[in-house]
């Protein structure tokens, strides 16, 4: 598998087996799935965009500095993109290590460190189609726009008489 960014479902499997063939004894395994009931919402899917390049780099740098840590012998990270149904898996973090402290730490650096450096953005889709925006650190609705009064603009670099 080279690309950390996919459209479609992801292949735990393929995942597994790529991080296979390490003389590990813990395996840990991180799956994002898209909640059908989110804070007193249905949710019908999630849609997420991307700086698709972007995110590949960072992707792919989490994962070797997650990987070059002491007892953390394999790290595989992939995110979805594009719309995702409610029930269906976004994100994967696959970790294996000589032991299990390590591996659940890094798994957990992984998810968190993708969630605060990785440019994906997602709205919420509601059943009836309507959208709600989120941030990527922190999982909140972003506020709308202010409107801006344009008057004062449209006032400066006149002249005054």
């Amino acid at each position: 598998m080279t690309d950390r960014i996919r459209r479609g479902p992801i292949s735990i499997e393929e995942l597994l087996q790529e991080t296979s063939g390490v003389d590990a004894g813990a395996l840990v395994v991180f799956g994002g799935t898209i909640r059908a009931f989110d804070e007193d919402r249905d949710v019908a899917a999630l849609d997420y965009d991307v700086h698709r390049e972007m995110a590949e780099e960072r992707i792919l740098r989490i994962e070797d500095e997650i990987a070059a840590r002491e007892g953390v012998l394999a790290c595989r990270i992939v995110h979805r993109v594009g719309y995702v149904p409610a029930g269906e898996d976004s994100v994967y973090v696959v970790v294996r290590g000589r032991h299990r402290p390590e591996a659940f730490q890094a798994a957990k650096d992984g998810i968190d460190r993708v969630k605060q450096e990785v440019p994906i953005w997602k709205e919420e889709v509601d059943p009836d189609g309507s959208r709600r925006a989120f941030s990527s650190e922190h999982g909140t609705p972003l506020a709308p726009e202010p409107e801006q009064d344009t008057s004062a603009a449209r006032s400066v670099g006149g002249t005054s008489s």
